[in-house]
């Protein structure tokens, strides 16, 4: 997989060049179809969700979500829908 950005320590944002594969790493409930939460969101855009870990009480699960941003717009976008769903805890 191509590096996704690098850090530029004079403005403390990454300088991200796109476009750009970018991978989030969301924790859903458990018991959530994950994959018709992310068609959901990104309607026909081609994805990759790999699970990563369950909770020990097996409340949550995490998996990593990498897909193909054009533009840093739709990164932001795709980041504000992820987090706006009520079966998705967390985003990273």
């Amino acid at each position: 997989m191509a590096t996704i950005c690098e850090l530029n320590l004079t403005k403390n944002n990454p300088d991200i060049s796109y476009p750009c594969f970018w991978e989030y790493k969301i924790i859903f409930l458990s018991q959530v179809d994950q994959k018709e939460v992310i068609y959901d969101i990104l309607k026909d855009k081609e994805f990759k969700l790999t699970p990563s870990k369950k909770s020990k009480k097996g409340s949550y699960e995490s998996s990593n979500l990498t897909v193909f941003v054009k533009s840093e717009d739709e990164r932001k976008a795709i980041f504000s829908a992820l987090k706006a769903k009520p079966t998705i805890k967390f985003v990273l």
